[in-house]
């Protein structure tokens, strides 16, 4: 009996020690973690005292302000005036990413209401910029049943029922095609998301890309959207998209922001390969000078041109890891307050991707504020 006890009472003993040490360790977590928020507190606190925003104001849908024109005019498609939104797209003029834009703003919309465009259709039934918002909007719906998650996440139904959405839009988009003004890529670019669904071949897919440059040769938006597609992450590999991104960047000179492309093409490899330390990966000579290229490009573009907040969100990132932080506080100031794009975008929780090189790189400059 004494023996019994005796073990008990062992038994006891450590099992109050296995109590007392995870005691310890949920009290240290804790304590880790309040340290872990005070830091970010502070970062934050130093942030906010050099002008930039606070996490809750950040607007994580866009990657810079909305025009105001484009709540008068979806505004006014929603009344049912659908000759507004067709002036609009008009005013675009051949700034044909402008016009792209402006026909991604009414496609979305449609997608959710169309009935002021099926009116349109109705009255105009050979206008091109119907056709391609109508293409457009297929290709919207056709996304939000894909959703946003991985291929491994994303289930055979939703999977069959994209594709065959993206079949059917992609019959309204050789409508658009054939309903175009000659010079305008617009409707080839609505193409692109098609060729990445259903995977065209590598050679039909350069004779999509071979539509769109001869049309528009400088035309970034279309430009990444074929990288995406040389990606080892959709149909290529690394090298295949860089020697895309170095190809169509020659196509620029100083200011057409072309050389966001090979950027992209080095962040796109980072994310993709797990093994690289982006520590050590962002510093090689290449990247570097990559990272210098983009900033003179960046400094001879038109001030007014929206495209260069892509290359300035892009920057900010490379900057970052480079120790680069004046450079990248300066790129920080111009998007603050909003990060609804790559790289921020590429994270699970983009608002703390963001946070955490901007606070960082404000530290550093200002270590004692």
């Amino acid at each position: 009996m004494m023996i019994f006890f005796g073990v008990l009472g062992l038994a006891l003993l450590a099992v109050a020690g296995y109590v007392l040490r995870g005691v310890y360790y949920i009290r240290k977590a804790k304590r880790l973690t309040a340290e872990v928020e005070a830091i970010g507190a502070r970062a934050a606190a130093r942030s906010a005292a050099h002008g930039f925003l606070p996490a809750d104001r950040l607007d994580t849908e866009h990657s810079g302000p909305v025009p105001a024109e484009h709540g008068v005019v979806l505004a006014a498609v929603r009344s049912g005036d659908w000759q507004a939104g067709a002036a609009w797209v008009e005013a675009a003029g051949q700034d044909w990413e402008e016009r792209y834009t402006r026909v991604y703003v009414l496609g979305e919309e449609a997608a959710e209401d169309d009935a002021w465009l099926r009116a349109w259709r109705a009255a105009r039934p050979a206008d091109p910029a119907a056709a391609a918002i109508d293409a457009d909007s297929a290709l919207t719906v056709a996304s939000n049943v894909r959703g946003a998650l991985r291929a491994n996440q994303t289930s055979r139904e939703q999977f069959r029922v994209f594709h065959e959405l993206q079949r059917k839009a992609q019959v309204l988009v050789e409508e658009a095609q054939a309903l175009a003004d000659p010079a305008d890529p617009t409707p080839y670019v609505l193409e692109q998301p098609i060729a990445l669904g259903l995977g065209y071949s590598n050679e039909r897919y350069r004779a999509l890309s071979a539509e769109i440059t001869k049309r528009d040769p400088k035309n970034l938006s279309a430009h990444v959207r074929s990288l995406q597609y040389w990606c080892a992450k959709w149909h290529g590999s690394h090298e295949e998209a860089m020697a895309y991104a170095r190809e169509a960047a020659a196509l620029g000179g100083p200011g057409d922001l072309l050389t966001l492309l090979p950027l992209y093409a080095y962040f796109e490899q980072e994310t993709h390969e797990d093994d690289l330390d982006p520590d050590v990966y962002f510093k090689e000579p290449e990247v570097v000078a990559a990272a210098t290229a983009a900033l003179a490009d960046l400094a001879a573009a038109a001030p007014d041109d929206r495209r260069a907040l892509r290359l300035r969100h892009m920057l900010a990132w490379f900057l970052y890891w480079q120790d680069r932080y004046p450079e990248a506080i300066e790129q920080f100031r111009h998007i603050d307050g909003y990060i609804g794009t790559a790289p921020w975008t590429y994270s699970g929780d983009p608002a703390a991707r963001y946070l955490k090189a901007r606070d960082y790189s404000v530290g550093q400059v200002t270590p004692g504020a």
